[in-house]
């Protein structure tokens, strides 16, 4: 992650962070989907933003995902990395928004959401910290606290995750399993 300077607002939003939810299409992967003949698709996805779930998970932060668009591969993904949450052809994302935090217990100012799309801004206008991915549409970006350096799919994911961990005092024991 680039060192750059964040305001003290944005480490305070990133503090408060307990769960973060994702987009999956042009979030999680590149946007592009590759339909196959028999009706499945083809997404890729950056292993480091998986990794770096994994890490954000075992630090004792939720992830879900909500999708407009329902994806053997990504159904597969999520359970690969143990998201708690996976809301798939969520039409109004906002219904799957309030259900996640009705079940897990929580407020909107303990959540962050990376979207890239339009669909996306009321759950960006209510999480405590909104962040659009770099190549996200400039409506998105007009409505989140923070844009990322990378892409969707490119690693944007990670540098999320890395701002919450460093905000939260969490990075150095997240890294320190694979630096003992």
């Amino acid at each position: 992650m680039q060192v750059i300077e964040l305001s003290d607002e944005l480490l305070e939003r990133a503090r408060r962070v307990r769960l973060l939810i994702l987009d999956c299409d042009g979030v999680l992967t590149d946007g592009l989907i590759t339909l196959l003949p028999d009706g499945d698709e083809v997404k890729t996805f950056d292993v480091k933003d998986g990794h770096a779930m994994v890490m954000l998970a075992r630090a004792g932060i939720r992830v879900a995902i909500i999708s407009g668009r329902e994806s053997r591969a990504v159904r597969k993904r999520a359970e690969e990395l143990g998201v708690a949450h996976l809301y798939e052809k969520a039409w109004i994302k906002l219904d799957s928004y309030e259900k996640i935090l009705a079940e897990e217990g929580l407020k909107d100012e303990e959540v962050c959401y990376v979207g890239d799309d339009v669909v996306d801004i009321p759950l960006l206008r209510r999480a405590g910290l909104s962040v659009a991915v770099a190549d996200a549409v400039g409506e998105v970006k007009e409505y989140s606290h923070l844009v990322t350096e990378r892409g969707g799919g490119r690693g944007a994911v990670r540098e999320v995750i890395e701002l919450i961990l460093r905000a939260q005092g969490k990075w150095e024991e997240a890294l320190s399993r694979y630096t003992k």
